[in-house]
């Protein structure tokens, strides 16, 4: 059973073919026995996917969805806007586990939040564009690090890229 983390920007410029892409190769990774998946909670990416992993759950009721947060939600979601907040809480309501890193935010939570997501990994699928520095791009160094399978959907390409 292949299990896989989630990493991405908050801003998408290209959402419907990053939608396209990424239900693509989840149909994929589930058909070569991905069962586990694994997001980080935040806005963007993160969100994206694990809406996509709910959805993809009618078709595929064994996959799973585990959410790994950086602090407890109120301090999570404190800015963001009632519409962010209430989609976050509907991925809450349905994960199929949560785990907290911390449960306030500290100056590393984030960090010790991605480390997480890639610890529980066997790959990684992305949304990243090279020329941020990032959560984004620290996560994928971590899993290069540990020598997973990354596949980038950002790229300019009419599939997934994998990196390594």
């Amino acid at each position: 059973m292949t299990k896989i983390c989630f990493t991405g920007h908050r801003k998408i410029t290209d959402f419907h073919d990053t939608t396209r892409k990424l239900i693509e190769l989840l149909e994929n990774l589930i058909n070569q026995g991905a069962e586990e998946f694994y997001t980080g909670g935040a806005l963007g990416f993160d969100t994206l996917c694990a809406l996509a992993v709910i959805n993809l759950k009618h078709i595929h009721p064994q996959i799973k969805l585990n959410l790994i947060l950086p602090c407890a939600d109120a301090k999570q979601t404190e800015n963001w806007s009632i519409t962010q907040k209430e989609t976050f809480n509907k991925i809450l309501s349905v994960a199929d586990t949560v785990e907290y890193i911390s449960e306030s935010y500290t100056k590393d939570c984030m960090m010790l939040r991605n480390a997480r997501l890639v610890e529980l990994s066997d790959c990684c699928v992305c949304y990243y564009k090279e020329k941020y520095i990032s959560g984004t791009g620290q996560t994928i160094r971590m899993a290069q690090k540990k020598g997973i399978d990354i596949y980038n959907i950002a790229k300019d390409i009419d599939f997934f890229v994998k990196i390594c």
